[in-house]
């Protein structure tokens, strides 16, 4: 039950992040637009001759200010919307347009019954007697006043709508209004219901909340510690945005008259302030949920991120420099702190218990001050500049941020300095030699191809490598449910948890991953909604497959790499493995356990336990198929390949070409499946069908391309004798492991092998194999 609630939890807080998107866009708009048109910040800066009434800025400035204020005003659509886009699990456009309709119906049912009790008067105005603040005006509508409560009452409802019918059947006559045309129908008339509803309902809630409110602004100071201890603490769960949502945006935060109006919220009131031209000091009692976040973003992580790199092994401080500057950077300037806090989150978890209770008592500290800065995301030095110093220090007291940050900085850098050398705490620089320094990394290669449907088991035009490996390591295609994101992770639900190898999604470039029951959540920083566009894109594509492979034994290995293939190796071992293809690499085989990482162009099944067998010959041989070299060099089997995943066929079999020039030309008339971004492979495909990979050199990878030029592309065709590449020979064996060039057929069938026929020097387009 537990997982069940953190897995709803999850896609509900997931569901926030995209409408939560755009408010820092509206925030800018509306604090730059409103700083700069306010009389006594122009004055207090000179700038009537710019920026006064009738200028040219001023009128502009005042279209930026608007456009902000429109979208806080009509966060409740926003709101319903954007929640049920999160949390539909299919065709979210078709939940977006029933979520409006919805929230229209809603609000017009509510109006109606409004109307017909006599709480609103036929020309729209409040009845005597209705407590103030209760009745508002939406989109023009005279409704309960809901706030994004309401929105989020829509798209939660809609988002369960559709996800149990967009694929109903209705009888023949009705089949019309079947399917996805069925989700805004089922909806208008559910929301008739709700806004009816509503009216009974909402007054009760309204006063839970308005009391909720008042305890939480009631308990002072304390109040504010127990909220900045709850959110921080909630950080590693993805659980803050449910939490702090309410106390930004509904009555929970507070509620406060500002120009006769009665707003809700902490951020709401900030930013109804911030366009009034009546406010002498902006109210703490509302930033308190947010202001504290400037101390130890800009002032208190970049301490502990100091601290790590002094505590660094000598030899390991360059590489863990750079990482913990980029954070730090990232933290100071966006307030975007999980590059920081998940570097220490896993390793060293008292470490984060110390910034929860730190960054709890900056919140409290805050208050204590009447510092009212505002934000719209996170506590940066864009937010603080926007909204602390342009505002002046009468409106915000930003300035007591300065020395609180000034002994922030110091206290995060000498407990953390303590906590890692006395307990010998594994942050980034202290890791066991033979690990990485890093806090997330990127894929090395994005390996592209194309095809037409029928290869390896993808379809579509190009298959993203990371993307494919995410999926298998999230339990295959099938086991995948959901797929969003937050700013920084990657939150996926699953069918079966059990499936979800966390190992591998860190291979994958993760700083960390997070499974509590069937929700997923993978942490790769700033770059993951890139990451989770490119997965779905993948998932749209990919076949159904599953990641659980039967086999005689108690264990399975899964040799999978980058191009044409796809099979698993069924062992009959105590192990599991995996063996990945990223540049062709090492093998490790222990105990019936083979976890190896390679830069094949392919997956091929090899039957048995430790070594690969050969299958046995088919009665009715195909006619041989004449293979020529591409290369000028020495030719040898494949056997002899000064890489252990080429040498032992793990990717295919093939021939191995030690060059004696840097010329590439193609062998036979074909295809160009593919070229690596790195320029330092070539995949081709011939014209009976066969499919095979061209590698220059051993971890030529990460050259990143230099040294090589390639006259070919992506879906070219091309004939025998014409140049593919050429590669500075003396380049590649000064940087590379080695200069071998590597020719591995990733499409033979099985049974079939390659046959040397001549080995020795060789010039390119002699015959020297068949298969």
């Amino acid at each position: 039950m537990k997982d069940k609630i953190f897995s709803v939890l999850q896609r509900v807080g997931r569901s926030f992040m995209l409408p939560i998107a755009i408010l820092p866009v509206a925030g800018l708009l509306l604090g730059i637009g409103s700083s700069f048109t306010n009389a006594t910040t122009i004055a207090t800066y000179g700038l009537e001759a710019f920026l006064g009434d009738g200028t040219l800025l001023h009128s502009l400035l005042t279209i930026m200010s608007k456009a902000g204020s429109v979208i806080f005003d009509n966060l409740p659509i926003i709101f319903a919307v954007g929640v049920a886009i999160g949390m539909a699990k299919a065709e979210k456009e078709v939940a977006a347009l029933s979520a409006m309709i919805a929230f229209l119906v809603m609000n017009i049912s509510i109006s109606a019954v409004l109307q017909n009790t006599g709480k609103v008067l036929a020309d729209g105005s409040v009845a005597e007697g209705v407590l103030e603040g209760t009745i508002t005006s939406v989109l023009g509508i005279q409704t309960l006043q809901m706030g994004v409560f309401g929105g989020i009452i829509v798209g939660l409802g809609v988002a369960a709508l559709h996800n149990r019918y967009h694929k109903i059947v209705l009888p023949n006559a009705l089949s019309f209004f079947g399917g996805s045309r069925f989700i805004p129908i089922i909806s208008t008339i559910t929301y008739v219901f709700v806004g009816i509803l509503m009216y009974f309902v909402w007054p009760v809630v309204q006063n839970a909340i308005f009391a909720l409110g008042g305890l939480v602004t009631g308990t002072g100071y304390v109040g504010t510690l127990i909220f900045g201890i709850v959110k921080r603490a909630l950080i590693p769960f993805g659980l803050h945005h449910v939490f702090y949502l309410p106390f930004w945006q509904t009555a929970v935060g507070g509620t406060m008259m500002v120009d006769g109006s009665l707003i809700q919220g902490g951020q709401n009131i900030f930013f109804a302030q911030l366009a009034s031209s009546n406010v002498a000091h902006f109210s703490a009692d509302a930033t308190r949920y947010f202001s504290g976040e400037f101390i130890f973003m800009i002032f208190g992580l970049p301490g502990a991120a100091l601290a790590m790199y002094r505590c660094a092994k000598p030899e390991k401080k360059k590489a863990a420099g750079g990482l913990l500057l980029s954070a730090a950077l990232t933290c100071m300037l966006t307030g975007i702190t999980e590059p920081i806090e998940f570097s220490f989150l896993f390793v060293a978890p008292m470490l984060f218990g110390v910034q929860v209770i730190l960054a709890g008592a900056a919140y409290m500290i805050a208050h204590m001050l009447n510092i009212a800065v505002g934000l719209t995301f996170s506590g940066g030095l864009l937010d603080l500049l926007i909204f602390g110093i342009l505002q002046g220090n009468a409106k915000t007291s930003w300035m007591w941020i300065i020395p609180v940050g000034v002994v922030y900085f110091f206290l995060y850098y000498f407990i953390f300095s303590f906590l890692i050398k006395k307990f010998n705490l594994k942050t980034p620089g202290r890791e066991e030699e033979d690990e990485e320094t890093r806090l997330y990394t990127k894929a090395d290669v994005n390996a592209k191809r194309t095809g037409n449907g029928s290869e390896a088991g993808q379809t579509g035009a190009a298959v993203d490598q990371r993307s494919a490996d995410i999926a298998r390591f999230l339990g295959g295609k099938k086991n995948i449910t959901s797929v969003d994101c937050c700013a920084t992770r990657l939150r996926c639900s699953v069918e079966r948890p059990e499936l979800v190898d966390e190992k591998g999604l860190k291979a994958t470039g993760a700083v960390g991953v997070i499974k509590k029951g069937q929700g997923v959540q993978v942490i790769y920083g700033p770059n993951v909604t890139v990451i989770k566009a490119e997965l779905e894109g993948y998932l749209e594509q990919a076949e159904d497959e599953s990641a659980e492979a039967q086999g005689a034994g108690l264990g399975q290995d899964t040799a999978q790499g980058r191009g044409a293939g796809n099979a698993e190796e069924q062992d009959g071992g105590l192990g599991q493995g995996t063996a990945q293809g990223a540049e062709a690499g090492n093998v490790n085989r222990q105990g019936g356990q083979a976890d190896g990482q390679g830069s094949g162009a392919g997956q091929v099944s090899e039957p048995g336990a430790d070594s690969a067998q050969e299958a046995p010959q088919a009665a009715q041989q195909p006619a041989r198929h004449i293979l020529c070299s591409p290369f000028n060099g020495t030719a040898a089997p494949i056997t002899e390949a000064p890489d252990e995943a080429f040498s032992s066929k793990m990717m295919g079999d093939g021939y191995v070409v030690k060059p004696t020039d840097g010329q590439v030309v193609m062998p036979e008339d074909g295809e160009i499946m593919f070229v690596f971004p790195s320029k330092h492979a070539i995949g081709l495909k011939t014209e009976d069908g066969m499919e095979y990979l061209l590698h220059i050199g051993v971890d030529t990878v990460k050259l990143d391309g230099k040294g090589f030029e390639v006259f070919v592309q992506d879906g070219q065709k091309v004939k025998r004798g014409q140049l593919l590449m050429k590669f500075d020979l003396d380049y590649i064996r000064a940087n590379a492991a080695s200069d071998a060039c590597m020719a591995v057929f990733t499409g033979l069938s099985e049974g079939q092998s390659v046959h040397m026929e001549r080995a020795g020097q060789v010039n390119a387009l002699d015959e020297i194999a068949w298969y």
